[in-house]
């Protein structure tokens, strides 16, 4: 220990970190496009409320916003949406606003003009996963009927509007990934059916473009197909998790000549909550870039031919799945440690890293923010566990005995953390709190085997990892065991209340707009999700949800809770964080429960955020001390 560092309690350690800093941060920076010196990312835009915005900066360096306010670049296609925007040939983009969900042409110059037609209900034509090809967008859209039912598929409509969408493709429940072959003249797409979820079973879907003719190549009810990329005329290349692991195969247009390019043990995507994005992109020269890695992902270039596959050497930890390239360049947000999440263009010639956007803009001393340590631990029958260990960090200050923490539980359920820096995290460990954020089992990053964890096991694997994360930090000395506290949202947020409900482990919880109820979930909820407890549970049935939602069991809950509700929420109502703060209120335990005026799922006002923070940490503040 530093002769300078003070002793203090833990928790109340002075730190530069603010919550109205951390509010501000974090500019959700996403889905960058790549055309030679050229760059365009879409950016969130938390001091606007949220809004989201098409950023561009020249072959000159000069950048500018190309939507001004109220204009806010984002479609709520399965309502977590996805690339918001396509360039086009030429300049000028196509983009889904968020107000009415329509596309709309923006030219240089000029004043957005809307291209697709005017829904007969309000946000009842939706549109995604966007690519522009000989004058025309190709998209997804999701249709909502009046009568409440709702559609998808796959259609085309000119760039300059003034004609209706042709269908292209439809009669499944959802589409994703399009990809249109070089010379035009075959479009392929994954696709599925309720219940299955992306992640379950998707097939690989090629259908000729002149008639119509469609035929599935690959995947099924078990194997799950994502992000088709045409690598000529008559072959596609694809990412298939039949050997157990997502990775690179190639197919021929007829579903022949199926072979794996590299075979890792190792996952080569992630799942698609949401849609544009890309794990890897063929380049001109033959090559591909593309990701690898188990939980954080590396950027290599791989030559198909040999199955030789070589890592870039950048200055970068993980790279989220949304690659763009011209044939030469890569576009990519990247992220370490100690450095935002960025966006940058690499060079695949000589792995020279350009830097065009930080989501955090000015960051504190690095003495105050966390060293994250891959960890593993035992879990419930030897079962091995994954987790980041982020220890308190403080040039001034110290404590004395072990320190207190928080487990996270991260949203999904199937989906991963990773280690990339998160203010968040620094707020509470630059105050003498460390953090452990859990990859249940169930999580996405270490294969299929550990991704299928949760089959029917939600709310017992998620909350047994997270009570043995808590038991494995007291053990091994790094958290006092009387001050471990459990927070997360979402499917995250389901476990923190049911983890509290099966545990006296904990010391607090907080969920924010967590799930608590089963059965009113799956009625209420959006059509993206609305089977998928089925997979993670089973079939409804009174008994079964009874025994593992959090509503039915609150009856175990011994300690204070924190419950953050946003009041305009599709995903999670806010009755499920309302009927859980009022059992609890009858019990007696103690509980505050938050809401938000014009939030939905996930915080995107830096209000909100700011205030969220301060609430959280004032909770721990309160239980640590008891």
């Amino acid at each position: 220990m530093s002769p300078e560092q003070v002793v203090r309690p833990y928790g109340t350690w002075p730190s530069p970190i603010s919550t109205t800093g951390v509010a501000r941060s974090g500019l959700r920076l996403g889905f960058p496009t790549v055309s030679g010196a050229e760059m365009w990312w879409s950016e969130d835009r938390p001091m606007e409320g949220g809004r989201t915005t098409i950023m561009h900066q020249d072959a000159d360096g000069t950048r500018r916003e190309l939507l001004p306010a109220p204009w806010n670049a984002r479609t709520r296609v399965h309502e977590y949406g996805g690339r918001p925007y396509a360039v086009l040939p030429g300049g000028g983009v196509v983009f889904a606003n968020l107000a009415d969900q329509r596309l709309y042409l923006l030219l240089p110059g000029a004043e957005p003009e809307a291209i697709s037609p005017e829904p007969e209900s309000e946000c009842g034509l939706r549109y995604a996963d966007m690519i522009v090809h000989d004058g025309h967008v190709w998209c997804v859209r999701e249709r909502h009927h009046v009568d409440g039912g709702i559609s998808r598929s796959i259609v085309s409509m000119p760039v300059h509007g003034g004609a209706e969408p042709r269908e292209r493709a439809g009669g499944s429940d959802f589409y994703a990934s399009l990809a249109l072959s070089p010379d035009g003249e075959h479009l392929a797409y994954i696709c599925w059916d309720h219940p299955r979820m992306p992640w379950n079973g998707t097939e690989l879907r090629v259908t000729r473009v002149a008639d119509g003719e469609t035929r599935t190549i690959r995947g099924g009810v078990s194997e799950s197909v994502l992000s088709p990329r045409w690598r000529d005329a008559r072959t596609l290349y694809l990412v298939s998790d039949c050997s157990g692991w997502w990775n690179l195969y190639r197919i021929g247009v007829d579903g022949s000549s199926f072979q794996a390019l590299c075979p890792l043990q190792e996952e080569c995507a992630g799942p698609l909550w949401q849609l544009g994005g890309s794990p890897y992109i063929p380049l001109a020269d033959g090559r591909i870039a593309l990701l690898h890695g188990r939980g954080d992902m590396r950027l290599g270039v791989l030559d198909p031919d040999s199955g030789t596959l070589t890592d870039l050497d950048t200055p970068y930890d993980g790279w989220h799945p949304s690659l763009s390239s011209d044939g030469h360049a890569v576009a990519a947000i990247a992220y370490g440690a100690t450095t935002p999440r960025s966006v940058v263009r690499v060079d695949t010639a000589t792995g020279q890293v350009e830097e065009f956007r930080r989501d955090v803009g000015e960051l504190p001393d690095p003495a105050y923010l966390p060293a994250p340590r891959g960890v593993e631990f035992d879990g419930r029958s030897g079962r091995r566990v994954h987790a980041i260990l982020y220890p308190p960090s403080n040039p001034e200050a110290r404590g004395e005995g072990a320190p207190p923490y928080v487990i996270f539980a991260h949203g999904g359920p199937t989906s991963h953390s990773v280690s990339a820096l998160d203010l968040e995290k620094a707020f509470f460990t630059s105050r003498g709190i460390g953090v452990l954020d859990v990859n249940y089992g169930g999580s996405t990053g270490y294969g299929r085997a550990y991704r299928d964890l949760l089959h029917g096991q939600w709310g017992v694997v998620d909350v047994e990892d997270s009570i043995a994360a808590a038991e494995w930090l007291a053990a091994e000395g790094l958290a006092d065991g009387r001050r471990i506290a459990i927070r997360g949202g979402s499917a995250g947020g389901w476990t923190v209340m049911a983890a509290c409900c099966s545990s006296d482990v904990f010391a607090g919880g907080v969920s924010y707009y967590g799930v608590s109820a089963l059965a009113s979930f799956v009625t209420t909820t959006h059509d993206f999700e609305s089977r998928y407890i089925e997979w993670l549970v089973g079939p409804e049935d009174p008994v079964l949800y009874g025994s593992r939602e959090p509503l039915g069991r609150v009856a175990g809950v011994t300690c204070p809770m924190l419950l953050l509700q946003g009041l305009s929420d599709p995903v999670v109502p806010p009755p499920q964080s309302q009927s859980f703060a009022d059992a609890l209120a009858e019990r007696g335990v103690p509980c505050t429960y938050l809401t938000f005026e014009g939030e939905a799922h996930g915080f995107r006002r830096a209000e909100t955020r700011s205030t969220a923070l301060a609430t959280e940490l004032a909770f721990y503040q309160q239980v640590f001390r008891a």
